[in-house]
């Protein structure tokens, strides 16, 4: 067995502990050294009568075994009375187990006013006054865990216990909000639903079935839910027998029943009354972000008109295709390990074309040199192993053909230059799922740890042939957009010829596939010899920009994007064309043999040089929006603190130009004097806000209301939706312009 638990110097209060569930509570508490208080009014199941014998019975039961236990005899309506014996007693209260409970069962026609209240005040009201009365101890403490008892009945109903169900499902309402409002405190509440032989279960279970199931069967979950380390918040579990599940929402993808400007009838309802209830594909929503997440997008749809979705005819198309998004998105695949010596990195340099032929490519070949250096490209090394390991294969919504998958699309960026050597661990998920007709392109996010420290972020864009048509979206914000080159000669022009090996020796770095070494399987492809890996072409022109614009200082890259167009055949020359504009170089690359283009809508970005002058990037056209956020920086430096307690939030912006997302902000009014931040984000945030830079700049004048645009699809937000309100604060109060 490993580490026993132990609550050495936590006080627990459970109520109701004078007999069953909750007397097992309280003796599993003692006997494993926490400061307990036995609270049992001594009534009976129905709530009459009062005695003080069973709550003294179980404290000495608790003492006789060593353990530190007082007896109190309240209601649970008086709750600060059980909260004051606690701190008299032990000078603290760290858990809150809510279990006292009655039952006054009684067919729905029959129940009496006194058979309803009664109930509500015992079980809903008695756990909100005990609560009420710890939770503020709780949070100047920063730490609580809190349990409320729901049952069976209120999860399913049963019959003659309108009451009871009621009461019980409103206590899981309860818990799930306490468990919001509770997180940042370390305030967790969690929810169980126990079968076990009790007062209260005897009277609806056989007495056969009521002695198997123990109470000592549920104890172990109130206990782990109860330790400090433990991290479970918000769950609920049933549990009984030995047996522990943990239950969720599951939801129906749902209909569309009215269209813009269109009424909506019950006629409508009934049509499509099969499909409203199917659960084929249900979603699993987790909060209430997520679940009004879906009726903004269903105001987006009607209002711009683009059609039911999902259709009739989705599930069936997803079913052909093997795609379903609403299974795939999200999704995380298993964790990745990658460890790897100097070795790798200089064999990953030569698979890339460097050579001893130049002397300023040694830095990145010999281990001995004073500035040896991993090439930041290395960087997709660590994360493919996280898709090529059949992690893909295992996700739910994605069933293809793994030999009709294409790579067409790669980005990376680095956070800090990649160590020379090291154990790095792997965080990948399916970022997005798009429909593009002729196939289906999957994001997959991968985000690479050194411990706990974020190294890089990888997005692969993979094109899976003959997937399409499941009735997906065609664009996602989540995708890193590709830029078109400036149209004027290339600034500088970088040739590099690849050798005939080239393939072979790239391979030895991870990427193993007989495409590019088997004659034979490059023929099953349609290829007359193996192929170089379209990252191996990556390679290659990152460094070319490595060389050209920076003198081969890895530190000075910041990141890549590029598309892949065809493929390279090894012994073919690659020319890198590049253009300038700020830190940003765009790239084309080509076979120059052949005037075929490989890599197109590229870039790199870099980070300025130590001596020179920050640049900021230029956007096509450019976006009035810089004006807003560069006036909230200054507004920041000056009033920070003063935001961030108006604020408390951090903020992620998503400005898009012609479809495509053409700048990154994050406002950080959570910590510190608050700070503004450009490009993608390494942090988390509690809300982003997608939106073009032109109804930006109207929100910002007071010439489009945010909660228009909102509904109208216009202003697109993902986490925290209710934080929106804060707006004012930042864009109405701070950007004044």
């Amino acid at each position: 067995m490993s580490v026993p638990l132990v609550f050495d110097g936590k006080v627990v209060i459970v109520t109701g502990a004078g007999g069953g569930l909750g007397r097992e509570y309280a003796l599993a508490f003692g006997v494993r050294g926490a400061s307990v208080v036995v609270n049992d009014l001594g009534g009976d199941i129905k709530g009459g009568g009062k005695s003080s014998n069973a709550a003294d019975k179980v404290v000495e039961e608790i003492k006789a075994k060593g353990g530190k236990a007082v007896a109190n005899y309240d209601s649970v309506e008086d709750g600060e009375k059980l909260i004051q014996t606690a701190l008299d007693a032990f000078g603290r209260i760290d858990i809150v187990v809510n279990n006292a409970g009655i039952l006054r069962d009684r067919s729905f026609g029959r129940t009496s006013d006194l058979d309803w209240d009664l109930i509500h005040r015992v079980h809903l009201r008695g756990s909100f006054m005990v609560t009420r009365a710890a939770w503020n101890h709780m949070k100047k403490q920063k730490f609580g865990r809190i349990i409320m008892t729901s049952s069976a009945a209120g999860i399913y109903g049963n019959f003659g216990q309108a009451n009871y169900s009621a009461a019980k499902l409103g206590l899981l309402g309860l818990a799930n909000t306490l468990a919001i409002e509770g997180q940042k405190y370390n305030i967790h509440c969690n929810t169980i639903a126990p079968t076990a032989g009790s007062r209260l279960t005897e009277t609806v279970m056989p007495p056969v079935l009521c002695e198997s199931l123990k109470a000592e069967y549920v104890a172990p979950l109130v206990l782990w839910l109860s330790h400090d380390q433990c991290q479970e918040n918000g769950g609920l579990f049933e549990v009984g027998a030995g047996w522990i599940g943990k239950l969720r929402w599951e939801r129906s993808q749902g209909r569309i029943v009215r269209k813009k400007n269109q009424g909506m009838f019950p006629e409508t309802v009934r049509d499509q009354w099969d499909n409203i209830c199917d659960f084929t594909n249900a979603t699993k929503p987790a909060n209430i972000n997520e679940s009004v997440a879906t009726l903004v997008e269903v105001l987006s749809r009607v209002e711009t008109d683009e059609g039911i979705a999902p259709n009739p005819t989705s599930a069936m198309a997803t079913a052909a295709s093997g795609i379903s998004p609403l299974e795939a998105v999200g999704q995380k695949l298993p964790e990745s390990t990658f460890s790897y010596s100097q070795t790798q990195c200089i064999l990953y340099a030569l698979g890339v074309g460097m050579s001893t032929k130049d002397d300023d490519h040694l830095k990145f070949l010999y281990e001995g040199h004073e500035d040896f250096s991993c090439l930041p490209t290395f960087g997709v090394i660590p994360s493919q192993a996280a898709m090529m390991d059949g992690g893909l294969g295992s996700v739910p919504g994605l069933n293809f053909d793994f030999t009709r998958l294409l790579h067409g699309e790669q980005y990376l960026e680095l956070f800090k230059p990649l160590p020379t050597s090291g154990t790095l661990t792997s965080q990948a998920r399916i970022a997005d799922v798009l429909d593009k007709g002729s196939g289906a392109v999957i994001l997959l996010d991968v985000h690479t740890y050194s411990g706990k420290e974020l190294l890089c972020y990888n997005q692969y864009s993979l094109f899976i042939v003959g997937a399409g048509g499941f009735g997906g979206k065609r664009t996602s914000d989540k995708a890193m957009s590709t830029v078109t080159h400036p149209n004027r000669t290339p600034d500088a022009v970088m040739t590099d010829t690849t050798t005939r090996d080239q393939a072979a020796l790239y391979r030895l770095s991870g990427d193993w596939n007989p495409l590019h070494i088997d004659p034979s399987f490059a023929a099953m492809g349609g290829f007359k010899s193996p192929i170089l890996h379209g990252l191996c072409s990556f390679g290659f022109a990152a460094r070319h920009v490595l060389k050209q614009y920076a003198n081969n200082d890895a530190s000075r890259f910041k990141s890549i994007k590029v598309r892949f167009v065809k493929p390279v055949l090894p012994g073919q020359s690659l020319q890198t064309e590049m253009w300038k504009e700020g830190n940003r170089i765009h790239i084309q690359c080509k076979v120059k043999e052949s005037g075929a283009v490989v890599l197109s809508g590229a870039y790199v970005d870099l980070h300025a040089a130590a001596d020179g002058s920050p640049q900021i990037l230029p956007e096509a056209g450019g976006l009035k929006s810089e004006l807003v956020f560069a006036e909230i920086g200054r507004r920041i430096k000056d009033l920070g603190a003063e935001m961030v307690k108006k604020v408390n939030a951090v903020f992620g912006w998503e400005i898009t130009k012609g479809g495509d997302i053409a700048a990154q902000w994050t406002i950080d009014l959570k910590t510190g004097a608050g700070a503004l931040h450009k490009g993608p984000y390494s942090g988390k945030t509690d809300v982003t806000i997608t939106v073009s830079d032109g109804d930006f700049m109207e929100v910002v004048q007071g010439k489009l209301n945010p909660q228009k645009a909102f509904f109208a699809g216009k202003l697109k937000v993902r986490g925290n939706i209710m934080l929106s309100q804060k707006l004012e604060v930042i864009l109405k109060d701070y950007a004044k312009l």
